[in-house]
């Protein structure tokens, strides 16, 4: 299968695993940390992992839109249900994510709320043309990869004069998160997590380029590479990494030529920039409030802002006691060091989001890893940042 198959080849794979195998140095540690949750999966199921020598960690980051969402935005979820009774549009992946009082989209579409999975805005859309009696909401989450399609939604909507929709925007920004990772106590104070270069987010690289990238990566001197999701481009882009990290060089490489390029996606970029403007803080679950870290809907489009038009409150609420989502997400701990980890907390039965949604580092333990990561290869040592 084009650009499958090629990336998955057993020889070139063996090939890779001796080249950096030669080219690490043994006398020093790499802790590499994947921003995006495709990566931690294909990482654990095609076990690259098992092809690195033992000074080589994979660090699993915020890489998942879902993940990251912090349990108040659910709770406003469900007080539209509740208090409004609107009919909720989003995407599967959030429907069972726990809110506050063990509560979920899920849990309220089964006590008689209006919830509905849509695969796309278009659906979204078209619920609301067809309930003109009905207030219609999209609850939109996700990188920069699905904020475009929530900007022609609104756009449509726009120009039709739809009465009845709007949208609760939940949509954040990747670079600031990085830099809050950067910025944290563990990597910057305490020490406790060692993070010595980035694999680039693939996704999201298509829309905004690698270009965004640049101002970290030289100003933590951390090396970035855009990296694809089959196995041989991780494994390509962690000799890159561990190159540039012998030589001494923090820059932004792109190892995903065949989609990312330098500029991105610019018609993309500039409707996203007529729809939306920068938040000024925004919570994320495990990093807490991000300056300039998410999007919000511009006032020329305030008609179709759920938040306004609801006027939804701010909720501030705990994650579910015991859940060590929060330390996952930084890449402080890994999801076998949480105690509900396959216990009380397995697919069937999540208790936090990085269970939940089929990027989450909890998930891809569960799928692939959780009786094959030693750990020797889990320590985080020895690696001054």
């Amino acid at each position: 299968m084009k650009y499958i198959d090629e990336f998955r080849q057993r020889a070139l794979a063996q090939k890779l695993a001796a080249s950096i195998q030669e080219e690490a140095d043994s006398n020093r540690q790499y802790n590499l940390m994947e921003f995006c949750g495709g990566h931690t999966h294909a990482i654990f199921r095609y076990g690259v992992q098992d092809l690195m020598p033992s000074n080589i960690t994979f660090v699993h980051g915020p890489g998942c839109p879902v993940c990251v969402l912090p349990i108040g935005r659910i709770d406003n979820a469900i007080q539209l249900l509740e208090q409004h009774n609107v009919i909720l549009c989003t995407y599967g992946d959030m429907l069972r994510v726990p809110a506050s009082g063990r509560k979920s989209l899920l849990k309220a579409k089964a006590n008689g709320a209006d919830v509905r999975m849509v695969y796309s805005t278009q659906d979204a859309l078209k619920i609301a043309h067809n309930n003109p009696d009905r207030q219609v909401v999209f609850f939109a989450i996700g990188f920069e990869t699905t904020t475009p399609p929530t900007a022609v939604a609104i756009k449509q909507a726009h120009m039709q004069g739809l009465k009845n929709f709007s949208v609760f925007c939940n949509h954040v920004l990747t670079p600031a998160a990085i830099q809050s990772i950067l910025d944290s106590p563990e990597v910057r104070d305490i020490k406790s997590v060692s993070i010595d270069g980035f694999f680039g987010p693939s996704h999201v690289s298509t829309i905004i380029g690698s270009r965004p990238y640049e101002f970290f990566a030289k100003t933590f001197q951390r090396p970035v590479v855009i990296a694809g999701f089959e196995p041989l481009d991780v494994m390509q882009s962690a000799l890159m990494l561990i190159r540039q990290l012998n030589e001494g060089r923090y820059e932004v490489e792109n190892e995903y030529t065949r989609v990312v390029t330098r500029e991105g996606n610019l018609k993309a970029q500039l409707l996203v920039a007529e729809v939306f403007e920068v938040r000024r803080l925004f919570e994320w679950r495990g990093l807490g409030m991000v300056p300039n870290s998410a999007l919000q809907i511009k006032p020329h489009f305030a008609d179709f802002d759920a938040e306004r038009r609801f006027k939804l409150p701010a909720i501030q609420a705990s994650d579910i006691k015991g859940c060590e989502c929060p330390s996952i997400l930084r890449g402080v701990k890994k999801p076998t060091d949480c105690k509900l980890f396959g216990t009380v907390c397995t697919p069937e039965n999540p208790m936090g989001s990085c269970m939940v949604s089929s990027e989450g580092s909890c998930a891809a333990y569960w799928s692939y890893g959780r009786f094959r990561q030693p750990d020797d290869k889990t320590k985080r040592e020895g690696v001054a940042v």
